[in-house]
């Protein structure tokens, strides 16, 4: 959702008049309404790998988001619609066919929900080249790069350490698992705490859902360890790192270039591939290694103490990253939609 917030928070600067609609439940709706932009809600389900006793109320939930995404569609009117996946987007789509639509692919990799909101799509916007192989009609397909919130930009590396109370001297690592978080991430980082902070000043993004086992069992811990269950000011969790062990979402693609920051990442094992081919595309290209989820409690420690000895490996990390960067995704999403209006 952040790339649509993103590209809707440079539509709202220019007085666009704009609806978000959204899946129910979870903190979509609260980050949306926080930025200001109209919030409408329908129901929504996945129908590939389902089981089979789940399958009918699934087929049911989305006929329901089908009907409410048409009376949406005929009270709104839209000139344009931008789908940033996701199986909500799914029932929205169909009702909106023979309506001017702008897909953004926000992985490397499209997964299947992507692929069938192509076939809707007017023009398709991709986060990386790479990504153009897995489109037929190439001529749809424009390289954008990730949108990034101006909230991350504003942080520069002495104001977040400033933020967190960080000593400049000391090297910092950052572990994220995405908004509600990674078990076995947290899990590991738990096993080596006492260890890293020996060495290394910590922020530990737990996500929601180990949140009260984490603070629990790091509540004693001393200001070089900070940990938060969700953190609006994430630019200076960023900013302030110097190298961070995370998911290998697609948010990898923009906001670690953006900050030039090394990556170990440990793609999501129990999912489509996706994760597994973001993080291959940067592993590819010098900026970051890859570790297995099953391998964590084993290899993280190493992994990280073995990149901070060896400065000159992080250095041309880091570099390798930068070389990724586009600061101007946004823009050149709205110029697109914008450029769709006026056909």
């Amino acid at each position: 959702m952040y790339p649509a917030l993103t590209v809707s928070e440079t539509l709202n600067k220019s007085g666009q008049q704009l609806l978000w609609v959204g899946s129910e439940g979870g903190m979509e709706a609260s980050l949306v309404e926080r930025a200001g932009i109209p919030f409408r809600a329908i129901t929504a389900a996945g129908v590939h790998g389902v089981a089979l006793s789940r399958l009918p109320g699934n087929i049911r939930r989305l006929i329901r988001g089908y009907q409410a995404a048409r009376k949406i569609l005929a009270e709104f009117k839209p000139d344009v619609l931008l789908f940033t996946g996701g199986y909500v987007a799914i029932p929205m789509a169909f009702a909106a066919r023979g309506k001017k639509s702008l897909l953004f692919v926000p992985d490397v990799e499209p997964g299947l929900a992507l692929k069938t909101l192509a076939r809707f799509a007017s023009k398709i916007a991709v986060s990386v080249d790479e990504s153009k192989k897995f489109f037929a009609n190439q001529a749809k397909i424009f390289v954008t790069g990730y949108p990034l919130r101006d909230e991350l930009k504003n942080w520069d590396k002495a104001r977040a350490l400033q933020f967190f109370g960080f000593d400049a001297e000391i090297p910092t690592i950052l572990f994220q698992g995405g908004s509600s978080g990674a078990r076995s991430i947290n899990q590991a980082v738990l096993g080596i705490v006492g260890k890293l902070i020996e060495k290394y000043q910590v922020i530990h993004l737990t996500g929601k859902l180990d949140w009260e086992t984490v603070s629990a069992q790091t509540s004693h811990l001393g200001a070089h360890y900070r940990a938060f269950d969700y953190l609006h000011e994430a630019g200076a969790a960023l900013a302030a790192a110097d190298l961070v062990v995370s998911r290998a979402g697609a948010s990898c693609l923009g906001e670690y270039p953006y900050f030039s920051l090394p990556a170990v990442l440990i793609p999501y094992p129990y999912a489509w591939r996706y994760q597994k081919v973001n993080a291959d595309f940067l592993a590819g290209r010098g900026a970051a290694v890859i570790l297995a989820d099953a391998d964590l409690s084993r290899d993280l420690l190493p992994t990280v103490e073995n990149l901070f000895s060896e400065q000159g490996k992080l250095t041309s990390m880091s570099q390798a990253m930068a070389s990724l960067r586009q600061t101007d995704a946004a823009e050149k999403i709205t110029a697109l939609l914008a450029g769709m209006v006026e056909v």
